[in-house]
C-alpha cells in the first residue's frame, strides 16, 4: 500500500505457501528476497494470516517490519476453540464486540483495554479462546500504529484473497490445486516506486 491508500500488487509467485511437510519458510524467504532484489526497501508494515513459514521469512528479510495479523483470519482462528455448538452465537458476540467496541477505539491504549475486558468475559466459558484472543493482542492491533485513516486498508488480507480467489480458480481449471498466501506490506514508497 503506498503512503496514499492506495493498494498495488508488488510481486506474485505460485507455490506451497503452507502444509505438512513442507518447509513454507523457503517459499517465502525466496519471494521476500526477489522482491528485495527488484528494490523494494523500507517496509514498515506487513499483513497476513499467520503463515508460520511467511512469520519467520518476514523476519529474515524484512526486519524491522510490524506484522499486522489478518483479523478476518484471526477471527476463524479464534472460532476454532469454540464448541460448534457455540460457534454462531460467539461469532455474532465476536463481530459485535470486536468490530462495536476493540477495533472502534480511537487508539491503540483503549484498544488494548477493550481487548482485555472481551477476553475476561469470555474465559469462564471459552477460556482457550480468551487466551489467545489475550496473546494476540499486539498482532491483531498493530494496524493502529499508521496513520488512522489507513486503518480499515491495513487490518486485513481480504482485498488480496479476493485477487487469490481468481487465481486460485484459474489453477483449479488446470487441475493444480495450490495453497495461497495472502500477504499485504506498506512500504516507504519514495525508492522503489519510480523503478517499476
Amino acid at each position: 500500500m503506498r503512503a496514499t491508500g492506495e493498494r498495488e500488487v508488488l510481486g506474485f509467485a505460485v507455490g506451497a505457501s503452507e502444509g505438512v511437510g513442507y518447509n513454507a519458510a523457503s517459499f517465502w524467504l525466496e519471494f521476500l528476497r526477489s522482491l528485495v532484489h527488484r528494490g523494494l526497501q523500507g517496509v514498515q508494515l506487513a499483513i497476513s494470516d499467520a503463515h508460520e513459514g511467511l512469520r519467520a521469512a518476514l523476519g529474515q528479510v524484512l526486519s524491522g517490519a510490524s506484522w499486522q495479523r489478518c483479523r478476518v483470519h484471526f477471527m476463524r482462528n479464534v472460532l476454532a476453540h469454540v464448541t460448534k455448538a457455540d460457534r454462531s452465537v460467539v461469532a455474532a458476540a465476536l463481530r459485535r464486540c470486536l468490530h462495536r467496541t476493540i477495533f472502534a477505539q480511537p487508539d491503540r491504549p483503549s484498544a488494548g483495554q477493550q481487548l482485555a475486558l472481551v477476553a475476561e468475559k469470555m474465559a469462564p466459558r471459552w477460556p482457550k479462546a480468551a487466551e489467545l484472543l489475550r496473546a494476540a493482542e499486539e498482532e491483531v492491533l498493530a494496524y493502529m500504529a499508521f496513520p488512522e485513516a489507513h486503518w480499515t486498508r491495513l487490518y486485513s488480507t481480504n482485498p488480496l484473497e479476493r485477487l487469490n480467489d481468481g487465481s486460485e480458480a484459474a489453477a483449479r481449471s488446470n487441475a493444480a490445486r495450490t495453497s495461497w498466501g495472502s500477504f499485504l506490506m506498506w512500504p516507504r514508497w519514495s525508492a522503489w516506486w519510480g523503478r517499476y
